[in-house]
């Protein structure tokens, strides 16, 4: 071989791993966005001492520690544990009477805190990250129905919003759509109850959860969507969230998230 014939051949070479390089980049960068979206939903409470823990591992969730798995997590305080010396800032009676509506679709004796609830369909005590990164798994690998955000806006205390998703399979009669207001982050000096003297943080806390509308079989949701917020709302502070749920409530079919700061 001469040296013309040597130097061509290392080109060739060189072209032939530089692509295959590339290709496997493209399968990776392809296989990380086919997974599906999950919805985390945590059931807390300050007043409940098992819950900082709780609040901490949906904190890691957050943070999106699954690579290929965009976890949309939420925080929903109840209200059943403010009778005992502290009322939780961010607890409603909305959120424990889903908690209860959860409770009765997974034909649980009881509804408990802390609780975490994966896709509407498994559940188990909210300080299991064992637990939390099976049910995970299983509801990443689920095909999802799209559901889109665009054009959030907030002014006057108004937050509007485009929601959108794709088309419900002929076998599904019905699935409601609902937006969530939550904040980024929140926290707490506790001056009562089981955890009286600690600050408390949290993220992804809901302030508002709404039923939007219903899509019915073989149709799309198309709306827009405005909701009143509380004067002096940040907005650097808000994400909002939208899903499709069988009714129930049950298995979450698809789910879009988007953060107002950014």
């Amino acid at each position: 071989m001469n040296k013309v014939d040597a130097a061509l051949l290392a080109v060739f070479r060189f072209v032939l791993i530089t692509g295959l390089l590339a290709a496997d980049r493209k399968s990776v960068q392809s296989n990380t966005t086919l997974s599906s979206p999950v919805l985390v939903e945590l059931f807390t409470s300050e007043g409940c001492s098992s819950c900082p823990p709780a609040d901490k591992l949906l904190q890691q969730l957050d943070s999106q520690p699954f690579p290929g798995t965009q976890l949309i997590v939420l925080s929903e305080h109840v209200d059943y544990w403010n009778h005992i010396g502290w009322t939780d800032p961010y607890s409603g009676a909305a959120f424990s009477k889903r908690q209860s509506a959860y409770g009765n679709s997974l034909r649980l004796d009881s509804v408990y805190t802390p609780q975490m609830v994966v896709d509407g369909k498994d559940e188990f005590v909210g300080n299991s990250s064992t637990d939390a990164r099976k049910f995970i798994d299983l509801a990443a690998a689920s095909e999802k129905i799209p559901v889109r955000i665009s054009g959030a806006t907030l002014e006057h205390n108004v937050l509007r919003a485009h929601v959108e998703t794709g088309s419900l399979p002929g076998a599904k009669n019905r699935a409601d759509v609902f937006v969530v207001v939550a904040l980024n982050h929140a926290e707490s000096d506790v001056a009562r109850g089981e955890n009286a003297g600690r600050r408390l943080t949290h993220v992804a806390v809901v302030r508002n959860l709404v039923k939007v509308g219903s899509v019915e079989s073989g149709k799309v949701f198309s709306q827009e969507v405005s909701i009143n917020l509380p004067p002096g709302t940040d907005k650097a502070n808000l994400r909002l969230v939208a899903f499709l749920q069988e009714p129930g409530p049950g298995r979450v079919l698809g789910v879009a998230l988007v953060k107002l700061g950014e």
